[in-house]
This record gives C-alpha cells, structure tokens and sequence, in this order.
C-alpha cells in the first residue's frame, strides 16, 4: 500500500503545526531579522542611492545627458520600461490564475509574486516620467480640463493608453495584493507584544475578527478581483505593445506583438518571482514553505512561455520575408547580422534556449540551476526589448541618418539604480509583512502537509 508521499509530494516540509507556521512567518516582524536581510538592504540601498543621484542629475540637467541622438529617440529608458512592466505582469497572474483553478502550490508564492507586481509598476512609471524631461509637466498625460491651457491629450496615442492601463492594472494589484494580507495583519497583531506594533498591525488589519462572515466575504472579493485582474494582465502589456505595434516603422509595425508581447512578460515575470523567491527562501529561512515542487512547477511555466517566445520569434522571421517589404526584411536580417548581431544572439540564445534546459529534470529541480538560469531569463528579456527598439530605428530610409546608439554612464546608472530602489522596497516588505500567506497555508496543512500527507 502506498502512503499519499509517494504520488504526491507535500508541499509543506517538516512536522509543521499551525502554530509552527503563525511562528515561522511571524518570527522575522516580531524579532530580530535574519542577518542576511541586514546585508542585502545596505547592498540595495547603496544601489538605491547611486540610482536616485543618477534621476536626480538627469532631470536637473536634461535628457541630453542620454545616449540619445536624431535617429535613436528611444533606447534603454523605454527598454528599461517595457522590461519592468513584464516584471510586474507575472505576480498578479500566478497569484489570481492558480486562485481561479485553485491551486495548493499558490500559497507559498502568491506574497512574494504579488508584491513584486507593486514594486516593478512602480519602477516601470518612473522612466515615462523621467523621459518627458520636465517631469513636474507630468499632468499633461492625463485627461485634464482646458482650464489648464489648450493643450488635450491625444486620444489616438497609445502612450495614453499605457496611462490608462497601466494606472488600472496597478490599482486592481494593489487592492488584490492588501486584501490578501488582511487575515495575516490579524494575525500579526494578535501575535506582537510591542503595543506600538500592536496598534499598527491593528489598523491595517481594518477589525478583522476571523469569524466566519469575514472569511466569506473574503472569498468572495479574492474571485471576483482575480476575475478581473486576469484580463486586465492581457490587455496591459497589450497596450504596451501598441507602443510599437501601431507606428508605421519596419520591426516595429507587426500585429504579432500583443500576444507575443504579453507571453514575453509573463515568461519574465516567473523567471523574476523565481529569483526573488531563492534569495527569500535562504535570507528568511524559508526551506520548509518554498520547496523543490513549488520551483520544479515554476520551471514549468518558464519552460512553456520561453517556448511560445520562441515562437513568435521565428513567425516575425518568417513574415518579415513572406510580406515582400523589403524594408521590413531589411529590419529584421539588420537584426541578426547587423551591427547588433551581439545583442539579437543574446536574446535568442537566453529566451529561447536556455528555458528548453529545464526539460531535464535534474536542473528543473535544482535551486541553484534554476536561480542562474532565472537570471539568464532575464538578461534576455532585457535584451529582446532592447533589440526590438535600438536596431529598428537604428537604421533609417535615409542612409544619411544611419547612426548607433552607445548607452552613457547615466542610461547604465539609472537602470541599475531602479533595481536597487525594487530590492530595497521588496526587503522592506518582507521584514515587515507577512512574506508567506500564512493563513492560507494554514488551510492546505492537513491535505499537502509533509506529517500528515505520509500517515494517509
């Protein structure tokens, strides 16, 4: 007779209890934090800083410090852009999507995800603003009233729309994510001894008492906002990709991007919540929570949309040549042996190859593989974007305007800087929000528990 163990891994390891779990999470908001959080805030806040300094010197002295020229209007701050907003499409999706099919393995990641969606958005809206230049002339993207000059946004453009989306999507997160937190902020107070905590926790845990009311309607409100962030993770990136899509520039002007747009994100996105969730896993003391299947599960899902990216990369290949353009043909071979042919590699070698290696067990369950490759995920991402934008303009009808686009030390700066502000804003929320769904792994001990799944 075989014990539950042997068909189905637990997901929860360890002889935990439910007091076992409430300890665990609670532990690092009630006492000291682990020593490793201590180091990786001071790396992230020296990044953090550098970054700020760098946005600082670049709105007081002007877009012109960019390796920006006539030909090349866009470079790595709309790629940065794109790269964060894809970020940010995986946390919502992973959490809202296994909550719809009602997946056990959500519990131990849905946190973690979700807050990277906020923290990545966040990121992502910095580089629209600080393209205009003047960014206290921010307003003017909005809809706002003639009082203010006769000057009205141009409903055709799909940067409002990005606005509108974007400004959506982060609200529904938002909400989704501090709904989610409600049950474990109870948690929390009733767990602290610090009064002053005490009173924090019971403030944003709004009253809640556990009672049986509460957890209804907390059901209900967690379906109906995943219902609809599902969609609304589709039509964002979507959007974004009408960026590019609806311009009449070759490599540019392809109906295939919003699909294969929005599979690039949510490759990304999974490969950024992998990452994320190794360094929790170690600096919180996590190995109990976050397991081999939980990573094996992710890996997956890479494996999937790396496949589907791939894809889309041969179709744009083999339309540009089915089409006739010659102009469009020339945007795309420019891509693969031009003088980015470096760049276009990179992207093809870490997006379309390298997730076809978690086909093999052996690395789909290994933490250290999976953390290497996730990075190499990510690197590629940054640089599919990149591609696209840089070697479609950088080539123009005109061979006179023919130029390259070589990044300055505060393009790299910034960049570097708005990792540095994400790490920094996710430790934070770690050391003082629950970094696991405490409560509702408390709801899956008994059925994928490590004790009672091997005595079944």
């Amino acid at each position: 007779m075989h014990n539950l163990a042997d068909i189905r891994e637990p997901l929860i390891l360890g002889e935990k209890s439910y007091g076992d779990i409430t300890h665990d999470v609670v532990s690092p908001i009630e006492n000291k934090a682990p020593k490793g959080w201590y180091i990786l805030l001071t790396i992230s806040a020296i990044i953090a800083i550098w970054g700020v300094g760098n946005i600082l010197y670049l709105i007081g002295t002007g877009i012109g410090v960019w390796g920006l020229n006539k030909t090349i209007g866009w470079a790595w701050d709309i790629t940065n852009f794109v790269w964060w907003v894809g970020i940010g499409h995986a946390g919502t999706l992973i959490s809202a999507v296994l909550l719809l099919f009602r997946q056990r393995w959500r519990m131990a990641i849905n946190r973690s995800a979700e807050a990277m969606t906020i923290f990545a958005v966040v990121m992502a809206a910095t580089f629209p603003g600080i393209h205009m230049g003047r960014i206290w002339l921010a307003y003017f993207v909005f809809p706002i009233p003639n009082e203010f000059g006769s000057l009205w946004v141009n409903f055709n453009s799909p940067l409002l729309w990005d606005v509108f989306a974007i400004s959506t999507y982060f609200s529904v997160s938002l909400i989704f994510w501090y709904i989610g937190l409600i049950p474990d902020f109870a948690t929390i107070r009733d767990k602290v001894k610090s009064p002053v905590m005490k009173k924090a926790y019971g403030i944003l845990s709004f009253g809640w008492s556990g009672r049986a009311k509460n957890w209804n309607r907390f059901e209900e409100v967690s379906l109906v906002l995943a219902g609809l962030a599902t969609p609304l993770v589709f039509s964002v990136h979507s959007i974004v990709s009408f960026d590019f899509a609806t311009s009449i520039i070759p490599g540019w002007h392809t109906t295939i991007f919003p699909p294969y747009f929005v599979s690039g994100a949510v490759f990304s996105g999974f490969a950024m919540v992998q990452t994320l969730l190794l360094i929790m896993r170690k600096t919180m003391n996590l190995e109990s929570y976050i397991t081999v299947k939980h990573v094996e599960y992710m890996n997956i899902v890479i494996i999937v949309t790396g496949s589907i990216v791939g894809v889309a990369y041969i179709t744009e290949l083999f339309i540009s040549w089915y089409s006739g353009v010659e102009y469009e043909s020339y945007a795309f071979l420019n891509r693969a042996t031009g003088k980015y042919w470096w760049a276009y590699t990179i992207m093809m070698t870490a997006n379309v190859v390298t997730p076809q290696l978690f086909w093999f067990k052996k690395i789909r369950r290994s933490f250290l593989w999976t953390f290497i490759l996730a990075i190499v995920v990510n690197i590629g991402m940054w640089f599919e974007r990149f591609v696209i934008i840089v070697t479609s303009v950088h080539r123009d009808y005109l061979p006179s305007s023919w130029s390259m686009f070589y990044p300055t030390w505060v393009d790299i700066g910034v960049f570097i800087g708005t990792i540095g502000i994400f790490m920094f804003l996710f430790l934070l929320f770690a050391r003082y929000f629950p970094v696991l769904a405490l409560n509702e792994l408390k709801s899956i001990l008994k059925v994928s528990g490590e004790k009672y799944v091997k005595n079944k």
